[in-house]
């Protein structure tokens, strides 16, 4: 019996971020969208701008049967630098903060325990600066990010920041 939940971050662009979540067994869907900021909608546009407080993040619906929360958030730390504030590579701004939105208060506890264990993993010269919060004022990214990279393989972004980050990831046995 398929029992799914939802968990919902953000480390980076939100087209890494799915497409590094997409080659995992057990997620069923996984939807760029933005969190965390002053309003419940948003659009892309608005959000580069740096000035909703919206994050730009990832929805992902995980069978429970299959994957384990504790098991989504070991792929967020090692799919990003989560000691870098509101920036990932060349992408600087708010809205690519480290963050992990929970959506209940089990997830609230698991974060945190993930976030203590991986500060002492000693895997980072320096301290993580991830925001755990609540999550607040979602709404879906526009239609066009869905899968962006699988639709836009041959894009510079998807050739030249988000394949070198898949290719460590398969080479570290992280993902498929």
């Amino acid at each position: 019996m398929n029992k799914t939940e939802i968990a919902t971050v953000g480390g980076g662009c939100f087209w890494c971020i799915e497409a590094v979540y997409q080659r995992i067994d057990g997620i069923k869907s996984v939807t760029p969208g933005y969190a965390g900021g002053k309003s419940k909608t948003t659009t892309y546009k608005e959000v580069c701008t740096g000035t909703t407080d919206h994050a730009e993040v990832a929805k992902i619906e995980f069978d429970i049967n299959v994957i384990t929360y504790e098991q989504i958030l070991n792929v967020f730390w090692q799919a990003h630098d989560p000691t870098t504030l509101n920036r990932q590579g060349n992408d600087i701004g708010t809205q690519y903060r480290s963050v992990i939105y929970y959506h209940n208060e089990k997830q609230k506890e698991i974060a945190i325990n993930s976030k203590k264990e991986a500060n002492k993993s000693g895997y980072w010269d320096d301290k993580i600066v991830t925001e755990i919060s609540e999550i607040y004022n979602y709404s879906d990214a526009e239609d066009y990010h869905n899968d962006y990279y699988q639709n836009n393989p041959n894009q510079p972004y998807c050739i030249f920041v988000i394949k070198p980050k898949l290719d460590k990831l398969i080479k570290k046995g992280v993902i498929k």
